[in-house]
């Protein structure tokens, strides 16, 4: 099973092009999808993510905002991939 993660990111946004290297180099090691969303698109996620992008969210639950650690993306990666396997 491969877990669907999103990242809300803007154009000009320096923390948003660190978090995509550092969750293309995760995705090396852990298999999963990841689906860009940019917010400058649509007021409501404007509204709702405009100052704490990027945003990495899976099923609606935000994982982690501004800047983005691998160790933690890859220690919920883990446990996800664990729980939806037992």
């Amino acid at each position: 099973m491969q877990l669907q993660l999103v990242l809300y990111t803007k154009p000009g946004c320096h923390l948003c092009e660190d978090a995509k290297l550092v969750l293309s180099l995760l995705k090396e090691e852990i298999p999963f999808e990841l689906v860009e969303m940019d917010i400058s698109k649509d007021d409501e996620l404007t509204e709702k993510y405009g100052l704490y992008i990027p945003v990495l969210a899976w099923n609606d639950e935000i994982i982690q905002y501004g800047q983005i650690v691998a160790k933690e993306v890859k220690h919920f990666l883990k446990d996800k991939l664990i729980h939806s396997n037992s």
